[in-house]
Formats: C-alpha cells, sequence, structure tokens
C-alpha cells in the first residue's frame, strides 16, 4: 500500500502524527525516496547483469537461444537463494548484525568485479551444456549477483521496521523494485547495447554496484534508531499462514514465470539470440508487477479472462492443426504472456500476508518462479520432443485466475449435479476417440474439437474448479498431438529439428523453427524411390549464389585442396563435391549431425563426401584449433533464421581470413528476413582487408517444385582474380560505409542492422 493510501496511521493502526519519534517533517518522504531509490539502483543493476554478461558467454556456445533460456533459470535460481538469505537474516539476527552481515556479503560479491568469465570456462565441456553454464555462471558473476539479489525483500522489511506512515504495509516498494528492472531491461537493447561495448559496460556496472552497496548502507542507517525501539505487540503478532496459502504462493508465481521462458525461447529461435529480443518479454513479465502489486478499487479480472481464454484456444490450435505466420505469432505469445502474468500476480497480491512474513512471501514467490523456469529451461526440452510446454503452460494459466480453487471444499455436496456434464462429456470423447481411430487424418482435428470443448466447459462451468479439471481432460486426450505430431522431431540445447515428408510425398524436409534447412528427393517423378547421387537443393540447388562460390573458385585458381563448412544442415552442400576434394564441416549441435550423417534419412553425405570430416563444436572455437589452410570457407551456421552474431564480428573475419591459403574465398550466407547484414559485413571486412561482394539469388517463388530456395550471400576476397571471376558470374561489390562503428566481439549495434532492412539508415549504397 503506498504513503498515502494509509494515512497517518502507523503499523498498530494507532495515529502517528504526535508520535515524537516522526522526527523533522518530511522525513517520511526522504526515507521512502531512499529506500526506492535503493531499490530501483539494485535492480536496474541486476537485471542490466543478466544481458551483460549472458552476451559475453553467446559465442561459446554457438549464439544459441537456449543460453538464454538457462541463464534465466539460473539467475532465477540464485534470486531464490538471496530471498533466503534475506529471510534468514530478518528472522534469525537482530537488525545491527544483519545489516553488518550483509556489508560483508556486499564487499564479498566486489571481489569478482569486473565480471568476466571465470578461468577455466574458454570452451564447453562434452558433456551437459546447460549444466556446464550453470557452472559458468556461478563462478563468473554468481558472488555479486546474490549480494544485491536479496535487496527486494531486506529493505522492504528494513523499511517496515521503520518509524514512517507507510511501514504497515511495504509492499508498494516492490513497484520501485521492477521500475529499476524493466528500466534496464529497456535501457539495454535501445541505449546501452548501441553506445557502449562489453568492457565499457562491465566497468560501469561495477561503478553501479559500489553505489548500491553505499545506497544500501545509507538505508541501514536511516532505520537504525527505529530497530533499536521495542517492537509493539501488534507488530509482533505473527499471521497464521496455512500450506494451502503457501502452496498457492508458489504455484501461482510458477506459471508465469515458466511461460516467460517458453515464450521466451519461442520468439528468439526465429529472430535472433540477442538482448533486444531477451528483454522485450521479460520487461513485460516485470511491468505486470508494477501494475499489479497495488490496491486497486476495480480489477479488470473478466475481460483479462475472456483474452485468456481466446488466445489459448488459437494456440492449442495451432499446436494442434497448423501454424501462424511470425508476424501474428510475435505480438500473440507477447499478449498471451502479458495477459497470464497480469492475472497470476493480482491473485498472488491478492493473498499477500502482514508486513511481518513479507520474507517469507518473497521466498515461496520466488521458489515458484524458479520452479517454474526450471521446468521449461531444463526439464521440459527432455520430456517433449516439440514445445509442448507452450500450450501446456497457458492452460495452467487458465487455473491463475483469483477464486479457481477457493470453492473446492464445497463441491462435494452436490457432486452428482457436478459430474451429470462429465459424464456426458466422457460419452462424446468416446465417440470422437472411436471416430479418430477409425477415420485416417481426422484424429488432430477432432482433438481440437475436444480441446475447444473443454476451453468453453472450463469458462461456463458453475465452478472454475470443476471445469479447469474437465479442461485438464481434453488436454490429456489431445496431448499425443501436441508433442508427436505427423513428422519425426528431435530436440537438442540448440532447437527442435523436424522431419517431415512434403504434401507430394517426394521430398524429406528438415525445419528448424520456421526455416527449411535441407530437402532430399525420396521418390522419383514416376512415383518410385530415388536411387544415386542425390541433388543438391533449396539454398545450396546448382546455380544458386552458395554453389556458385565454389564455382568461383574453382573458376579462379582451378581444383579447390580443401572445402570447410560452418554448419552441417542436412549436409546438401556436400553434393557440390568435386573428386579429388577435401571437405570439413563445423557443427555444434550433435542432434543434426545424427540426422545429417543416417543414410535412412538424409544420403547427402554418405552418398558424395563419404570421407568428410566432421567436427562437433562452436566454429570460432574449433576453427582456432586448425592449422591446415582451406581454399575456400562457407559460413552458413544459422538456427532458424536467428543469427550468431558472434560468427560476424571482425574478430570473426580475422579467424577466417587466417584459416584461408593466399587464394582464398570466405562466403557467407545472410538470409534473414528482419536484419540487413551487408552493410555490418562490409565495414568489418574493410577493417580487414577483405573486399565484400554479395550476390541475391532470384527466383519467382519462395520455394520451386524442386525445392529450390533464394539465397543471400557475400563473398570476402583479397585476391583480385577471385574478384574478378565472382564478377563475371554475377557477384556486385558492396561499399563499405567507414563512418559506422565496426561490429566486434566488444560491441555489436543490432538495431542498426534492423533498421537497416527497413531502409531507415543511410548506409552506403548496396548494388543489387
Amino acid at each position: 500500500m503506498q504513503a498515502s493510501e494509509t494515512g497517518a496511521m502507523g503499523p498498530d493502526g494507532s495515529a502517528r502524527a504526535s508520535c515524537p519519534e516522526r522526527g523533522l517533517p518530511g522525513r517520511g518522504l526522504t526515507q521512502v525516496a531512499l529506500f526506492s531509490g535503493t531499490l530501483m539502483l539494485a535492480a536496474f543493476l541486476l537485471f542490466s547483469l543478466q544481458p551483460i554478461f549472458t552476451k559475453r558467454i553467446l559465442p561459446v556456445l554457438g549464439g544459441t537461444p537456449g543460453v538464454w533460456s538457462v541463464a534465466m533459470v539460473f539467475f532465477q535460481a540464485l534470486l531464490l537463494a538471496g530471498y533466503a538469505y534475506a529471510h534468514a537474516l530478518t528472522r534469525w539476527l537482530r537488525f545491527r548484525i544483519a545489516a553488518t552481515v550483509h556489508g560483508l556479503v556486499l564487499l564479498g560479491g566486489a571481489a569478482f568485479l569486473p565480471i568476466g568469465i571465470a578461468a577455466g570456462y574458454g570452451s564447453v565441456g562434452t558433456g551437459d551444456e546447460a549444466l556446464w553454464l550453470v557452472g559458468l555462471f556461478l563462478a563468473s558473476v554468481g558472488a555479486p549477483f546474490f549480494a544485491l539479489s536479496a535487496s527486494a525483500p531486506l529493505l522492504q522489511a528494513w523499511f517496515a521496521r521503520s518509524d514512517d506512515p507507510a511501514a504497515a504495509d511495504p509492499y508498494f516498494l516492490y513497484r520501485a523494485s521492477n521500475l529499476g528492472s524493466f528500466a534496464a531491461l529497456l535501457a539495454y537493447p535501445l541505449a546501452i547495447e548501441p553506445m557502449l561495448g562489453l568492457a565499457e559496460q562491465t566497468r560501469l556496472w561495477s561503478v553501479g554496484y559500489g553505489l548500491g552497496a553505499c545506497a544500501l548502507a545509507a538505508c541501514a542507517l536511516s532505520v537504525m534508531r527505529a530497530a533499536r525501539r521495542p517492537v509493539r505487540a501488534a507488530e509482533a503478532e505473527a499471521e497464521a499462514i496455512g500450506p494451502s496459502r503457501r502452496l498457492a504462493w508458489i504455484g501461482l508465481s510458477a506459471v508465469p514465470s515458466g511461460l516467460l521462458v517458453a515464450v521466451t525461447a519461442h520468439i528468439t529461435t526465429d529472430v535472433a539470440a540477442i538482448p533486444l529480443m531477451w528483454v522485450i518479454p521479460l520487461a513485460l513479465y516485470l511491468l505486470t508487477f508494477v501494475i499489479t502489486f497495488r490496491p486497486l478499487a476495480t480489477w479488470p479480472e473478466r475481460p483479462l479472462a475472456v483474452l485468456l481464454t481466446a488466445g489459448t484456444a488459437v494456440v492449442l490450435g495451432v499446436a494442434v492443426i497448423g501454424r501462424l505466420p511470425f508476424l501474428i505469432d510475435l505480438p500473440l505469445s507477447l499478449g498471451l504472456g502479458f495477459v497470464a502474468s497480469l492475472v497470476a500476480h493480482r491473485a498472488v497480491y491478492g493473498l499477500r500476508p502482514s508486513a511481518r512474513r513479507l520474507t517469507e512471501f518473497y521466498l515461496f514467490t520466488s521458489l515458484g518462479g524458479m520452479l517454474g523456469g526450471l521446468f521449461a529451461a531444463l526439464i521440459a526440452p527432455r520430456l517433449f520432443p516439440t514445445v509442448a510446454e507452450y500450450p501446456l503452460l497457458l492452460v495452467a494459466a487458465l487455473a491463475c485466475r483469483p477464486g479457481t480453487f477457493a470453492g473446492l471444499r464445497r463441491v462435494r455436496p452436490d457432486l452428482r449435479h457436478r459430474l451429470h456434464p462429465a459424464l456426458l462429456a466422457g460419452a462424446v470423447v468416446g465417440i470422437v476417440g472411436v471416430l479418430g481411430w477409425c477415420v485416417p487424418g481426422l484424429a488432430p482435428h477432432l482433438a481440437m474439437i475436444v480441446l475447444m470443448a473443454g476451453l468453453l466447459v472450463s469458462w461456463r462451468a458453475p465452478r472454475r474448479v470443476v471445469g479447469f479439471a474437465a479442461l485438464l481432460c481434453a488436454l490429456g486426450l489431445a496431448m499425443p498431438y501436441l508433442v508427436a505430431r505427423d513428422y519425426e522431431s528431435r530436440r537438442s540445447f540448440f532447437g527442435v529439428h523436424r522431419i517431415e515428408t512434403d504434401a507430394s510425398g517426394r521430398f524429406r524436409l528438415l525445419t528448424h523453427g520456421t526455416t527449411l534447412h535441407g530437402a532430399i528427393r525420396i521418390r522419383a517423378d514416376d512415383g518410385g524411390p530415388a536411387l544415386g547421387r542425390p541433388e543438391s537443393t533449396t539454398y545450396y540447388a546448382p546455380g544458386n549464389a552458395i554453389a556458385d562460390v565454389l564455382a568461383v573458385g574453382r573458376a579462379a585458381h582451378g581444383p579447390l585442396p580443401a572445402v570447410a563448412v560452418v554448419g552441417l544442415g542436412a549436409g546438401s552442400l556436400a553434393c557440390q563435391s568435386e573428386p579429388g576434394e577435401a571437405w570439413t564441416f563445423y557443427e555444434i549441435d550433435p542432434v543434426v549431425i545424427r540426422l545429417a550423417t543416417d543414410p535412412a534419412r538424409f544420403r547427402f553425405l554418405s552418398e558424395c563426401t563419404p570421407s568428410a570430416r566432421i567436427v562437433q563444436g562452436d566454429a570460432r572455437l574449433t576453427l582456432a584449433a586448425e592449422t591446415s589452410p582451406v581454399r575456400v570457407l562457407i559460413v552458413d551456421a544459422f538456427s532458424s533464421d536467428a543469427i550468431p552474431m558472434h560468427l560476424l564480428t571482425g574478430e570473426a573475419l580475422a579467424l577466417y581470413r587466417s584459416r584461408l591459403d593466399a587464394q582464398g574465398v570466405l562466403a557467407l550466407h545472410i538470409s534473414n528476413r528482419h536484419f540487413d547484414l551487408r552493410p555490418a559485413l562490409a565495414r568489418a571486412a574493410a577493417e580487414q582487408g577483405l573486399t565484400l561482394l554479395q550476390r541475391l539469388d532470384r527466383l519467382d517463388e519462395p520455394v520451386d517444385a524442386r525445392y529450390r530456395a533464394p539465397a543471400l550471400v557475400v563473398i570476402a576476397t583479397r585476391d583480385p582474380v577471385v574478384e574478378r571471376e565472382a564478377v563475371r558470374l554475377g557477384w556486385t561489390p558492396v561499399a563499405p560505409d567507414m563512418t559506422r562503428r565496426p561490429w566486434t566481439d566488444d560491441y555489436a549495434n543490432v538495431l542498426e542492422a534492423f533498421f537497416d532492412k527497413l531502409g531507415y539508415t543511410k548506409a552506403a549504397p548496396l548494388r543489387d
């Protein structure tokens, strides 16, 4: 409750206007400002540390969106540890001792500044990437993050001990904390990242940490006198809290937290694993705390529930039957995550205890947040072959409306009347199941009907708990179609890969996210099996830009002694090889390697380059370990439509150049629906003394009947003969804009690339 809403009443309900402890006029306002400002600063530091350090370690794990998912779970777990620590300090230690202990913890965190990758974590191990990543976070930034993570509950508990009129209900300060978090998440991609390199960011963060520690000390001193006074009986009286209430705190916090991770992974797969796309869903998630943690005379529960139910119906329909275009999917996913978090967090706020149990409340809500993130980031990828956790968590969000389970014990007296529609629904489901079994191809559509019926029952049921139970039954029946459709799915730390047959039955496709990564003909035009050497398809078809990179190298200096390809996919490019050439593929995802090397799925490697070497690991690390030069190096390592930014910086180009011989050709496949990377690459190439040339395939259709897809490819070379041959084959130079700041491992401005795609920046002309 805000200070203006408490009037001049103290925690015990007595008037405080004449209290001699009030001190000078305006002191309460000053104290509120001090605590609010300190909370905002601490939250700003916490939530700017997440994108700063996660961006720093992206190159170690190939720029995959999974890095951010694990990062969110780690920071949630460490936040839980900080909240538990704050609860222990306030419950078992006197104020002076607790403040001293926390001061020592802050000093211990300062010992790890400036933040950087801990020694011994230069490259990922061969085991579980997620667990390795957790260890890296803990060793590198665990101590300073933990020291600051206790700020929100600790400062609110300290403020509750003060003699301020608002101390009776200090939960309003949580809004200040989340405003600081929200500000950090907006400032990072829009101001900090475009203006400052990572080295400058870490230095400024260290300065901010010192200021935050001083502000925390000032807060402790401001309540020191109030902390010495005896605790009033009304303040000391403990509020009775049962297990069901604690479980509600956990559950209502777990669902939106898990949904946050699922939505973030969902959208970053198809755009880029960059802070800009990480922070949007997280910022909206934090904004819901700002909106809900305040007393309101009315709350639009019913309109929000209608929106959530309708949106869940759409997502379930898409999950069972089809897919949505990304430009529709993006606002829908963000909007549903926002509404679901609003509903759940309002229910949490309605169950908050008195200030005496404040730290316990935050401890259990933090536990719920950590469990939800743990499920979505680490458990669900091992349970489901597809991203089924997203629709499942939306269904769970429907149960987060206030009062869903309030009347659970009162259902029994008239249970028969409640079961009547359930029995009828069961009979309908049985009939639907028989129809789905008997009529091929009808089952997914019938499952969709059952789900929609379950949503309708959940909305119209006399008691919400009965309706939600009906929805769970419907979801259980449709679950097989959420996790296993008519395609083969393989999931790894780096994403979900689908192997399916096209509508004609002539091609087997490999897709990742919304992007096609390979297609092989399995049936000839006469319907018989396709035999012999496969033909390269999609972006690698004969005559396409990527295939002609090899033609440029051969035309310039004859046969190619060695070819290296970063990004394996289905292995389509292998069938552009010629006898006598030594080919090496670099691939970070072990699932992709297993799929591409299985002749039962894709025969490109086994038929065209059976002796090719495959190196697993991030290309920046594995290429650096190589000693033999290559003639042609092709970088095609996009996951879905996401950009591995660390493969496009000046340091990356310098590494590629060092791996090429004197007549070498470097090619990068940079097709992307959201970013134009040519200006940035032209600038980086100029720094390395390389000439950049481009070629965009022109096709009447995005993917023609033979699965030939257009691509935008650039060539970087220092050999005038290669440049001349490239121009002869239709490649055109890209003039660098030397006024741009070059992209490096320390600095990359993705907003600039986004505006380049929209045509808003005045870059040097790109001659097609």
